[in-house]
């Protein structure tokens, strides 16, 4: 992606011209297209013949004496329309050598075709403004390049030390002054960067004011597409960027060529779409961030939010990519994402006549019916009606994921795992950071610890979990119900316990349950 400087000139607007000190020496007074003057001045050029169009380029302001144009009403009135034609930016009259009063003809013409007119009621040196005006834009352009090279330079850099999206982002909003958002096509927002309240306020009505704006430019709204080999996927945007609108362009034409480098340089293992879930569902379940502050940007995310039923659901070993299909699959709204802990999150958001048990057991059906993942466990935990309480149950549904982790085959489990199904297990694996319950599993399993025999921990483990159900236990492990006993027996010697002692077998039990937890 290359960019024409020639095209994307930083520039004044009329407005900027006429407020300079020198032109204020000149009492200036808009007398028409006085709703246009913030149209962009590329250049300043003096004319006085009447044909003055075919010099032009297009936004040059031009000044004027008028004296060739003095009591013919036709050539004043063809001037102006030139002068259209040729997309000036404004014309600035002289009063004094041709005219002592703006000429009507002028003035009527140039309202009727939207030309900003200004006449000067004192005399003012042409060569004074046209100078002021030619080093301002030239200092323009030249601060404009070098913040282009200086946001091209550290983004590369960037890119070339394999820095993640977020801190390309955070870079551009800091060179910007203004929040930056990227989006895909649909308006739903991938990443944001700058001043947290200041992203959360763009965000706060994001879709409706996304669409509204549309593909025009104004107010500081400054966008630039994403995309390349003719496919376009995204687009990056400054709200409310401050400076001129030509340097805006200029600075988010080099932030979208960073990002498209980005992604093609990335791969597609992890989309922005994911990331940006990743992003979100990660705040909520760390709770850093309070939920309500994550409100915006759930619903700039595509989420819907307004009185909805929030259910959350965590699977282990579960691939990202595949919920999301099954989700799409069965209509469901939602976000998954990959946590750090190796769990999958997914944020159903239902609307409240639906049944959130019933679609949870559904989904999970759905997804345990696809070949390979028989055996995943989905948890859940009860359903929301409160964003706020939305945290704290995704760490509900983690903990219950967690809690049954590796034992999922041992154990008689619902297709949905929740709270009430794990018991002691549960218990065990909030409890497992307690040293004293550190303390308790390493003296109850010494026997087998220090042996280091994880055959036999396996099979105690299944043991303990069917139940103590021998001929359930021999079947799960592929082996007879004598090298079953044997096993069992070298099991008691070593621990110096009794398996059909139920005190004694619960107490073994909790100490493993304990040992697993620490360990997972």
């Amino acid at each position: 992606m290359t960019i024409d400087l020639g095209t994307a000139q930083p520039a004044l607007s009329v407005r900027q011209v006429l407020g300079l000190e020198r032109v204020l020496a000149g009492e200036p007074e808009v007398v028409a297209g006085a709703d246009q003057l913030d149209r962009a001045v590329r250049w300043v050029h003096v004319a006085e013949a009447a044909d003055v169009g075919v010099m032009l380029s297009g936004g040059e302001m031009v000044l004027t004496t008028g004296v060739l144009l003095a009591g013919d009403e036709e050539k004043q009135a063809e001037y102006i329309r030139s002068l259209h034609r040729a997309e000036a930016a404004a014309v600035v009259l002289g009063l004094g050598r041709a005219f002592r009063a703006p000429p009507e003809v002028m003035r009527r013409a140039a309202e009727r075709c939207g030309l900003p007119m200004v006449v000067l009621h004192r005399p003012f040196p042409f060569a004074e403004l046209t100078e002021e005006v030619q080093s301002r834009l030239v200092r323009r352009k030249f601060a404009a390049v070098s913040l282009s090279e200086a946001v091209r330079t550290a983004l590369t850099g960037l890119i070339t030390a394999g820095a993640p999206l977020q801190r390309l982002l955070d870079e551009v909003a800091q060179h910007s002054g203004c929040p930056v958002v990227v989006t895909n096509l649909a308006h739903r927002v991938l990443a944001t960067a700058g001043e947290r309240s200041a992203v959360d306020d763009v965000l706060r009505d994001w879709e409706r004011i996304a669409r509204q704006a549309g593909g025009r430019e104004g107010a500081g709204w400054i966008r630039a597409e994403l995309g390349g080999r003719g496919e376009r996927w995204g687009r990056i945007v400054l709200c409310g960027y401050r400076g001129d609108t030509a340097t805006g362009r200029l600075l988010a034409d080099r932030a979208a060529e960073a990002l498209v480098l980005h992604r093609m340089l990335g791969g597609l293992a992890h989309s922005w779409e994911e990331q940006s879930a990743q992003s979100l569902l990660t705040d909520l379940v760390s709770g850093v961030v309070p939920a309500r502050q994550l409100l915006p940007r759930a619903r700039a995310a595509g989420l819907p939010v307004n009185r909805r039923t929030f259910v959350p659901l965590v699977v282990r070993d579960g691939e990202a990519g595949r919920l999301d299909r099954v989700l799409r699959l069965l209509g469901l709204p939602g976000l998954v994402a990959e946590l750090a802990d190796g769990t999958t999150a997914v944020l159903l958001s239902l609307a409240p006549d639906q049944d959130a048990d019933a679609l949870a057991a559904h989904f999970a059906a759905r997804l345990r019916s696809e070949p390979g993942t028989e055996q995943l466990v989905v948890a859940a935990a009860g359903a929301r009606t409160v964003w706020d309480d939305v945290p704290a149950g995704l760490r509900e549904a983690r903990h219950v994921a967690e809690a049954v982790a590796g034992s999922s085959a041992a154990l008689d489990l619902p297709v949905v795992v929740r709270l009430r199904d794990v018991h002691l297990r549960g218990l065990i694996r909030l409890l497992r950071d307690d040293p004293q319950v550190q303390s308790f599993a390493e003296r109850e399993l010494d026997g087998l610890l220090c042996a280091g025999d994880e055959d036999l921990l396996s099979v105690l483990r299944t043991y303990l979990a069917t139940g103590r159900n021998k001929s359930r236990t021999a079947q799960l492990h592929h082996v007879s119900r004598p090298a079953l006993y044997r096993r069992l027996e070298a099991i008691q010697t070593r621990l110096g316990v009794d398996l059909d002692d139920f005190e004694q077998a619960a107490s073994v039990h909790i100490a493993l349950l304990a040992h697993d937890a620490q360990q997972g």
